[in-house]
């Protein structure tokens, strides 16, 4: 067995190979370093473990709403494969792509205001996610991605919010004031949050025309939408929107120094007024109509125990 030859007596060696001679040295801690070990510098070199460290301490750019620069959308892809996919098992469950509603699980996803206040809370939030159609579902999709820059602007965390709050604030206004028999379903609520969004962070950055121009193509292409689906719902387009700019507000106005703070308590503000006008309703909603669900057909009770609509 040969022993691999040893570097000169007093020789510098690397400080993390220690069998490798160097004349070369950190221009940052001064240690000896060899070529494996350092990354060119405006003036010499670094070593490694000082590039590393640099990191480390280094503050990253971020936007006006703390996001860090730089990052990729991927909260809106994940929620477009999620609405895309729920859109196909729904026609496929009820072997028609332009009535996929014809089955017993997207009704029992969609929001029945009744049903709700009966106790089927989750309703408000996965109704956001079923669509009427190819036509409807590739209308919001396509809107999302058009408003994907939000989420680069805000953060996922604050996307986050964002697009939930828009989505049970529409729910909200759909529950809080629509009719009692009114079955919703759709993204359009949180899209409009983002719509209501976006103008909140052209007039935040002061973005030209030609900004505003692209959003107001979005709003006519949904408000088009909206008229020509008799059953997507113009008050969750309202709650959204409302909700949406609120919260929007929020995370672009908070001062810098409190940012956290501020923008959680923004956050908290506008999640309270949704449960809120929840709260408030489901009393009104069960004196009015008492109703059980037995795969499609809806039952509804009045307290005095007369029928009052089935569906």
């Amino acid at each position: 067995m040969t022993t691999p030859p040893q570097p000169g007596a007093g020789a510098p060696v690397c400080f993390r190979h220690h069998d490798r001679e160097t004349r070369i040295k950190c221009n940052r801690c001064g240690r000896s370093a060899c070529p494996d070990c350092l990354v060119d510098a405006a003036v010499g070199f670094h070593c490694v473990e000082c590039v590393a460290d640099a990191r480390r301490t280094t503050r990253r750019a971020t936007t006006v709403a703390g996001a860090e620069i730089g990052t990729k959308p991927l909260l809106v892809p994940v929620l477009i494969a999620i609405n895309v996919g729920l859109f196909v098992l729904t026609a496929a469950l009820a072997s028609n792509v332009f009535d996929n509603q014809r089955s017993d699980f997207f009704f029992s996803l969609a929001q029945y205001n009744p049903l709700i206040a009966g106790g089927d809370w989750w309703r408000p939030l996965t109704a956001g996610f079923l669509h009427y159609g190819p036509l409807h579902v590739a209308v919001n999709m396509f809107s999302l991605w058009v408003l994907r820059d939000l989420e680069l602007l805000l953060g996922r965390l604050r996307f986050a919010a964002l697009y939930l709050l828009s989505l049970l604030g529409g729910a909200a206004a759909v529950y809080a004031f629509g009719s009692l028999g009114t079955l919703a379903v759709g993204a359009s609520g949180a899209i409009y949050g983002l719509l209501g969004g976006m103008i909140v962070a052209f007039v935040r950055l002061k973005r030209g025309k030609h900004a505003v121009m692209n959003i107001v193509a979005v709003l006519g292409v949904n408000l088009v939408i909206s008229i020509s689906i008799p059953q997507i719902s113009l008050l969750a387009h309202l709650g959204g929107l409302i909700a949406g700019a609120l919260v929007t507000g929020a995370l672009l106005y908070a001062p810098p120094a409190k940012r956290t703070a501020y923008q959680a308590g923004g956050i908290a503000l506008v999640a309270v007024a949704i449960i809120g006008m929840f709260a408030i309703r489901t009393p009104q909603i069960r004196d009015e109509a008492q109703c059980t669900a037995r795969g499609q057909q809806i039952f509804c009770y009045a307290p005095s125990g007369s029928d009052v609509f089935d569906t």
